[in-house]
């Protein structure tokens, strides 16, 4: 962190409130940083360093978890509670956001990284398929510890960076998720198979306590926490919700993003069927999809921040979720070349509106609201896809799996609109915004 920076130097952004007349002609030249800019900042880079281990940790433990309890059981139906497990901690969101508001946020991902590698290690203590149920424990846990590490490093990049870091650095660091996302899980599997589960776990383990080492050299000056005392509890748990649903730009901005990447719940189901289908490939095929789909991911965070500099975060939204409908739509189409082609494009169109939202909550939210703003946006976005996703389970074996994916494609296309018919009404409440 930019020790010599208090939070209201920085920007009238972080009030939530309209700016002034000053400051409204930026809005048809969005100043926003490189990627170079972002990484300038000390604190930036250790914050990253520390998340980069933890991430690695994270992401070489949850599909492993699945194979290792596919091995014990031999079953693929307990295997795939293990992704239940890992999903349901989304409805606790804003409550484990609750934590990055009313405690100081570096402390908050100290503790919660050295808890979780504790927590972790009771799978050192798992022997039979009689013990499935600890694991199904563990990674409840577990997962619920990264929506923790969500919420919190929100808040913190907030205070750290300026207005015009946000986009770059949040690109940078989903890039990075995205590419550990490809390398993490293929590691895992393989330390699994060479040298068993143990290995994996104090992996994990390791990786969570250098996290906590590196987040320790952090000495962040953040912005004063409101301890909320005359909040009933539902009303601080409602309160991320309320302020972004109430809020001019960020309420359709959210609903966008929640109908357009809720609907891909479907394409999760689809594509297996446009692997077997409609290209007429095998399985493993998929395999390099989802590797294609992860690479363009990595660029779209990097690209993120220039997209958002040329064009405006509104802008920025709108586009990417119109190349989410396109990418869909191509996954239809019986052509390798052009599936691929949709793969391509899907990987950076959901990773731009993304970076471009989560920038412009980070600005436009109260400080002591930041980690419960977090959690209520992971909360809409990923309950839908859920819900999505069981619903075209139930659907596939009776609807062509083309009919479905037009209906997705469709929907994504009509997501835009809330951003579309509000453009006039919030065109001059966000100083970052291109219209």
């Amino acid at each position: 962190m930019s020790h010599d920076e208090s939070p209201e130097q920085r920007s009238p952004l972080q009030t939530g409130e309209g700016i002034g007349a000053e400051n409204s002609s930026r809005s048809d030249s969005p100043d926003v940083g490189t990627n170079r800019d972002a990484l300038g900042v000390p604190a930036f880079r250790r914050l990253t360093l520390a998340w980069l281990f933890s991430n690695f940790g994270d992401s070489a433990l949850f599909l492993t978890a699945a194979i290792w309890v596919k091995q014990l059981t031999n079953s693929d139906a307990p295997a795939g509670l293990v992704f239940a497990a890992l999903g349901l901690p989304a409805l606790l969101a804003p409550l484990t956001g609750q934590l990055a508001d009313r405690f100081k946020r570096r402390t908050v991902l100290i503790v919660n990284c050295l808890c979780t590698a504790a927590v972790v290690l009771a799978l050192l203590a798992v022997e039979s398929a009689d013990q499935v149920w600890l694991i199904y424990l563990v990674i409840f846990a577990y997962a619920n510890s990264s929506y923790i590490t969500a919420a919190t490093q929100s808040g913190l990049l907030r205070d750290m960076l300026t207005d015009r870091l946000l986009p770059p650095a949040n690109g940078i660091l989903s890039s990075l998720d995205q590419g550990l996302r490809i390398v993490s899980p293929l590691i895992g599997a393989g330390m699994l198979a060479l040298w068993g589960m143990d290995s994996v776990v104090l992996l994990t383990c390791a990786c969570f306590i250098v996290a906590a080492a590196v987040l320790m050299t952090l000495s962040p000056r953040e912005t004063q926490h409101d301890p909320g005392k005359d909040e009933s509890f539902w009303q601080a748990s409602t309160a991320g919700v309320r302020f972004l649903v109430g809020h001019s730009l960020l309420g359709p901005a959210l609903l966008t993003l929640s109908i357009a990447l809720g609907v891909t719940g479907v394409f999760n189901v689809t594509i297996f069927a446009t692997t077997e289908q409609g290209i007429d490939a095998s399985p493993e095929f998929l395999s390099v999809l989802v590797s294609i789909q992860g690479a363009m991911a990595v660029i779209g965070g990097l690209t993120a921040s220039t997209i958002i500099r040329r064009i405006g975060i509104r802008a920025t939204v709108i586009l990417g979720v119109s190349m989410l409908g396109l990418a869909v739509l191509a996954t239809a189409v019986p052509s390798v070349p052009v599936v691929i082609g949709g793969v391509v494009l899907l990987g950076v169109s959901v990773t731009w509106p993304v970076v471009a939202f989560v920038s412009l909550r980070q600005q436009e939210t109260p400080a002591h609201l930041q980690g419960r703003t977090s959690a209520a946006t992971n909360v809409m976005v990923n309950v839908p896809q859920v819900g999505a996703s069981m619903i075209a389970a139930a659907l596939i074996g009776a609807v062509d799996y083309r009919i479905l994916i037009v209906a997705t494609a469709v929907v994504c296309f009509l997501g835009s609109i809330p951003l579309v018919i509000g453009r006039n009404a919030s065109s001059s409440s966000v100083s970052t915004l291109r219209t």
